[in-house]
């Protein structure tokens, strides 16, 4: 078995040496199952040193010159060579326990496909308030979120993998795509709980106090929205990070 782990990366020279070191620590759970790993970086037209971190890293790094997260995501994917790609933001962090939950999902031969529970970073009022909740609901309606994704590759392929006209909630729509396919073939579209990614909040602070309450509103009754319109998802195209 062997997994390919892709990390897509626009500006992201702050985090990302964490990113992958974390990914490399954690990755030990495949290696203890005997299991063979890669790790790929997509440098989406970063302007900053972010492909130069990866190869120091030792990751191998791909370019994707369309600077839009789907298609970051797709180009990182079309250079895997895994049985199964794993989905990690360039500002997040897996731990070998929500490896070890993958490996187990694999293992039972049941499963094509799934994301991940998580923690922010920050530990505020805001976060301790919302998170359970936002958690609850992603669990709830099975949906995807950006920083842990999974997907067997033949599964992933089959459907033409993330949808290149979509800006924003790109996770969102593969995994309805995925959890309809696994229901069609009689097997299981999971979300991993036990051991929660963490994930930075940087972004946080950008937001609203009305913000949470949204994205309840849309796990709530609208799980499948996305944005098409690039204007609209500007925010996460703007070039700028948080410390």
């Amino acid at each position: 078995m062997k997994i390919s782990i892709v990390v897509p990366a626009f500006n992201e020279e702050k985090f990302l040496a964490e990113t992958l070191a974390q990914i490399k620590s954690a990755s030990s759970a495949f290696t203890n199952a005997g299991w063979d790993t890669e790790l790929i970086v997509c440098d989406n037209h970063s302007t900053d040193r972010t492909a130069e971190i990866a190869r120091a890293a030792g990751a191998t790094v791909v370019f994707e010159p369309v600077n839009q997260i789907s298609r970051a995501r797709n180009t990182g994917a079309a250079a895997a060579t895994g049985d199964w790609l794993a989905f990690v933001d360039a500002d997040s962090h897996p731990s070998a326990e929500l490896f070890a939950d993958l490996i187990r999902e694999i293992r039972s031969g049941n499963c094509i496909g799934g994301g991940a529970l998580f923690r922010w970073d920050h530990n505020t009022l805001n976060t301790r308030l919302w998170m359970p909740i936002l958690n609850a609901g992603f669990r709830w309606r099975r949906m995807c979120n950006g920083p842990f994704m999974f997907a067997e590759r033949a599964v992933f392929k089959e459907i033409g993998g993330f949808n290149p006209e979509i800006f924003f909630g790109e996770d969102l729509e593969l995994g309805s795509r995925l959890e309809k396919v696994a229901r069609e073939m009689g097997k299981q579209f999971v979300i991993l709980h036990r051991h929660p990614i963490v994930t930075s909040a940087r972004r946080f602070p950008e937001y609203s106090v009305l913000t949470p309450v949204k994205v309840l509103y849309h796990i709530l009754f609208k799980p499948t929205v996305f944005t098409a319109n690039r204007q609209q998802a500007r925010r996460w195209y703007d070039g700028s990070r948080r410390d």
